[in-house]
């Protein structure tokens, strides 16, 4: 019998960056607007709409683990707080295919 030897990609290191003028740059987490009150919002908004959207349309049933904003917020809270503008995706899409539709904007 012959063994195989694995065989592994390398694979470049993706690099996140901000950008020094985003309105991100030097909050928190919480001063974003996702602090405890968007957890227990996450947590309801999850329970109703519990499959990806974006997997729906390919015909798939995939659990959504995040609540995403359809148009980025950039931290205007009324925006944020806008439940017209949020969908249910699984975290696969939500790291893939919205973020390649966000930077072709």
């Amino acid at each position: 019998m012959r063994t195989l030897k694995p065989r592994l990609q390398t694979q470049k290191s993706q690099e996140v960056t901000i950008d020094a003028n985003s309105w991100r740059t030097d909050k928190t987490t919480s001063q974003r607007g996702y602090g405890s009150a968007w957890q227990r919002y996450r947590l309801g908004y999850l329970a109703r709409h519990p499959l990806c959207v974006y997997c729906a349309k390919k015909r798939r049933t995939t659990p959504a683990k995040v609540v995403d904003h359809i148009a980025p917020h950039r931290g205007d809270m009324k925006l944020f707080w806008d439940g017209a503008n949020h969908q249910a995706l699984c975290k696969t899409c939500h790291d893939s295919t919205k973020q390649r539709e966000e930077n072709r904007r």
